[in-house]
């Protein structure tokens, strides 16, 4: 395709609203930098979860929950 046919192509599509052609979805490196974001978001929960303060603090909330009148 010559480069004023493609020009005009991408214009068109870019002022419809559709989506660029052959981007159809993310590539491999994006895939990785996702992968190794979820890692680390769920490394830092894990450590608040098992720190001391969260601990006692879900500790407490069970075993006020476990010794309630009913």
């Amino acid at each position: 395709m010559s480069w004023t046919r493609e020009l005009f192509t991408r214009a068109r599509d870019r002022l419809s609203g559709r989506p660029p052609r052959g981007d159809a979805g993310m590539t491999t490196s994006e895939y990785a930098m996702g992968t190794i974001a979820a890692c680390a978001f769920a490394a830092a929960l894990y450590q608040v979860i098992t720190s001391d303060t969260v601990s006692t603090a879900l500790e407490s909330i069970i075993g006020k929950a476990l010794n309630a009148q009913f």
